[in-house]
Formats: C-alpha cells, sequence, structure tokens
C-alpha cells in the first residue's frame, strides 16, 4: 500500500511539473481563454540554456525521444537569490513507458562548474544561476539535462492560498517555523503549507524526508486544482507560475509530452542516492557512494537510450 501511494505521489509531480500551466485546461470550460493564457504564461516563463555537452544530438520530444529534465526547487527570498535546494532528475521514455527520478541531497559534495571549487551542490545555483546549477548536475551525473523547470518554492503559498488551502497525510507529529503539525490528514493554508515544505532538521530522513513533504504539497495542490471552475481563480493561478517558474520548455514541447509521453507516467521507478554525512573544516556535506552513483548513471543512460 505504501508503495502505491509513494508512485502515486511521483506520478503526480511529474505531471504538474512537466506540463505546469497546461494541466488546468482537462478542467472543462473556458477552453478557448484557458488556451491562449496559457500559451501566452508559457511563454513568458522561458528561460535559456545552454545545449548539453553530454549529446551528440538534441533530442526531438516531436518524435517521442527519451528525454531528462532537472526539476529545481529554489528557495528565492527577497533580495536573496537563493540556492537550489531541491534537484529531481528525470529520464522520461515513452518506448519502454517508464519514468526514472533521483532525489539529489541539497548538501551533497561535487565540483561546482564554471567555479572550479568543490562545494555543496545547491550552492551552484547560488554562484552561477540556473545554466551553473545545470551544468553541475550534468558533472555530477555525468548524464544530460535537456530541460529543466525551476520552481521558486516560496511559491507554494501563494498557490495554497488562491486554492483555498489543501490536504496533506503527515507521517508524524512535528513543530516548524511556529506551527504545530499532527499525524494523519491535516488542513493547510499557504503560510503553514510552506513551513510543512520547508522543515528538515527533525525529520529522521532528513532532506529526503523534506522531498517527501514536497510531494505531498504538490499533490495536494493538483488535487485541488483539477476542482478550479472560477476564472478568477485560473487567472490568479497564472500570476502564480508567471511569478515563480522558469523552464526552457516551449508551449509545444509541453503539449507534446502531454499527448506523447502518457503511459511514461505509469510506472516510475525511484533510484536512492545512497552516501554518507562527513564534515570537511567543520561544515557538513554529504558524500555520495561512488560504485551507486556509477550504478544510478548506468541505468539512467539505459533509460535516455546513450
Amino acid at each position: 500500500m505504501r508503495s502505491k501511494r509513494r508512485k502515486k505521489k511521483k506520478t503526480l509531480l511529474l505531471v504538474f511539473l512537466t506540463i505546469i500551466g497546461i494541466f488546468i485546461l482537462v478542467s472543462g470550460g473556458f477552453t478557448y481563454y484557458l488556451w491562449h493564457k496559457a500559451a501566452s504564461t508559457v511563454a513568458s516563463i522561458h528561460e535559456d540554456i545552454n545545449k548539453s555537452n553530454k549529446r551528440s544530438t538534441e533530442v526531438k520530444i516531436n518524435k517521442h525521444e527519451p528525454f531528462s529534465v532537472l526539476i529545481m526547487g529554489v528557495d528565492e527570498r527577497k533580495n536573496d537569490k537563493g540556492r537550489a535546494d531541491s534537484l529531481i532528475y528525470l529520464t522520461v521514455n515513452p518506448k519502454t513507458k517508464t519514468t526514472d527520478m533521483v532525489s539529489i541531497p541539497r548538501d551533497t559534495y561535487t565540483k561546482i562548474i564554471g567555479k572550479g571549487t568543490m562545494d555543496k551542490i545547491n550552492h551552484s545555483y547560488a554562484f552561477g544561476g540556473t545554466q551553473m546549477a545545470v551544468d553541475t548536475v550534468e558533472n555530477f551525473l555525468d548524464l544530460p539535462v535537456d530541460y529543466f523547470i525551476k520552481v521558486n518554492m516560496e511559491s507554494f503559498k501563494a498557490v495554497v492560498d488562491t486554492l483555498g488551502g489543501i490536504t496533506v497525510n503527515s507521517t508524524f507529529a512535528f513543530n516548524y517555523d511556529g506551527y504545530s503539525f499532527s499525524k494523519g490528514n491535516i488542513s493547510l493554508n499557504g503560510d503553514e503549507a510552506l513551513a510543512y515544505s520547508r522543515m528538515r532538521k527533525e525529520d529522521p530522513k532528513g532532506d529526503f524526508g523534506r522531498q517527501d513533504r514536497q510531494r505531498q504539497i504538490i499533490e495536494g495542490i493538483i488535487n485541488k486544482g483539477a476542482n478550479i471552475s472560477s476564472v478568477t481563480k485560473f487567472g490568479d493561478m497564472f500570476k502564480v507560475v508567471e511569478n515563480n517558474v522558469k523552464t526552457n520548455l516551449t508551449f509545444d514541447d509541453m503539449w507534446d509530452i502531454q499527448s506523447g509521453y502518457k503511459d511514461a507516467r505509469k510506472k516510475v521507478i525511484q533510484h536512492e542516492l545512497k552516501g554518507d554525512g562527513t564534515k570537511i573544516n567543520g561544515i557538513y556535506y554529504y558524500k555520495a557512494d561512488e560504485n551507486g552513483l556509477a550504478s544510478i548513471t548506468k541505468e539512467l543512460k539505459s533509460s535516455l537510450n546513450l
């Protein structure tokens, strides 16, 4: 049962983040308005990155070739560029009908490409923005990043409040940032959802536990968002996307993914990046097991037909 729930959450995560700005279209009315607004919204959030040097030819989504996506949850605040505190790398293969996913802990010790230093992988975004974060992940995994989706974690608050609150299932009770969360099904407003998604130190699973809660928030958003019927709420949702999301996916790319890669969402394989915590000069880092990392890279390359 727990395995099924995890698979559902992972699937919902992929659905939300790969067709963001489009998923609302399935809700029913106002089709023309939504289509036009979704297209203009996606155009406004477009951000280019350099072509990956991990591929000899550029991937073609319109021909249903396997592709990869780097999802970055960035903790940006006012006057603070922030860090990429959530890094999830996905490969999507429509022929094998599988999606492979690996979460990279924020404290992972690696070379920061473009800066030439060893540091926590989440610092790459603070040092050089999206491009440096993408380059660093590519070097760490030895895999291409075809597409990225960057989501400001602060947007959780705005989205949840726009929807009128969401429901999640907390696996244990805890307190964080002035809020108390009980075990079981709980209702959250925007501020509570943001706090719920940020707690890490009290979680026995550490960073992985926080990522699980972030997935719960996204699942709650999708469940509530699927029932939107108000033009006002649609407008508010698009504003949130415009202000908090960046991607190099085009509207056509998103539509091709939605129409041509549906079966790949049916089987989601989670790869755990094993390693150990250590301290260097008094600073905590997570050092990935080299053999385990090489094994994951091999499997993901196979998924991408590389």
